[in-house]
């Protein structure tokens, strides 16, 4: 039996791309799973590979279409209900409107907002006053390099990530005197179904699996070490 067997860890976006990846990641070294995403029927799919891959952890999913502030608010109440406590937090979803600020639309902006900031945002304080409570946990920020290089002509995605950025930092603030640690993950461009018909070389792109080493290799550091943050650049730079 893993060591990691009575530990749980909230992964969001977690049926495509970096959250699939993270899951599988996870799921290999002996964390139970509380997965997020729109589809249950892609959900229940991957519960079930990875209970049949991983003897002995546990999987259970939500779903949540995060674009709906209703559906997030009876997500969280869900979620503090639960009687199992998270133990790690990775706010993976995400959405990417390539746009600029003045001549975004309204939805867009407002879409954008939902997903890549209020959801994380509600979430980590929800999970977190448990764990500040439990006086344990892990929160991992999955960001963007826009939040250190804007990208104007993706603005609002930007500013959302430059707030996620803030969030980090304050909650890292929070919660060090309660042992809960907090790290932002810096990804530039990584090969997911977003960049699906690019003649870009795949070896110029950073992989879901870079993401998910990155976070397993935070959760191995020892009890005093926390990673603030890691940036994962494409060797060649951005695309």
């Amino acid at each position: 039996m893993s060591l990691y067997n009575n530990y749980t860890a909230l992964i969001t976006g977690a049926t495509k791309g970096m959250g699939r990846t993270i899951a599988e990641k996870l799921a290999q070294s002996g964390y139970n799973l509380l997965l997020i995403a729109r589809d249950s029927q892609a959900l229940k799919a991957l519960k079930g590979r990875l209970e049949t891959l991983h003897v002995g952890i546990n999987v259970a999913y939500l779903t949540c279409d995060f674009s709906k502030h209703e559906q997030v608010s009876t997500l969280i109440t869900t979620i503090e209900n639960l009687a199992t406590d998270v133990d790690i937090l990775v706010n993976n979803v995400g959405i990417f409107k390539p746009a600029s600020i003045l001549d975004e639309s309204d939805a867009d902006f407002n879409q954008q907002m939902q997903i890549n900031y209020y959801t994380p945002h509600l979430l980590s304080r929800a999970i977190g006053r448990r764990m500040r409570q439990n006086r344990r946990g892990h929160i991992f920020n999955i960001s963007s390099i826009a939040s250190r290089e804007p990208v104007s002509s993706a603005g609002t995605y930007t500013v959302t990530k430059f707030a996620v950025r803030g969030l980090t930092h304050v909650l890292r603030d929070e919660l060090r005197p309660y042992d809960v640690k907090v790290t932002e993950i810096i990804p530039g461009s990584t090969l997911t179904s977003s960049w699906k018909g690019t003649e870009v070389p795949a070896d110029e792109f950073i992989l879901s699996t870079d993401i998910a080493e990155a976070i397993v290799t935070c959760l191995r550091m020892s009890k005093g070490a926390n990673v603030d943050e890691i940036v994962i650049k494409p060797k060649y730079g951005n695309s």
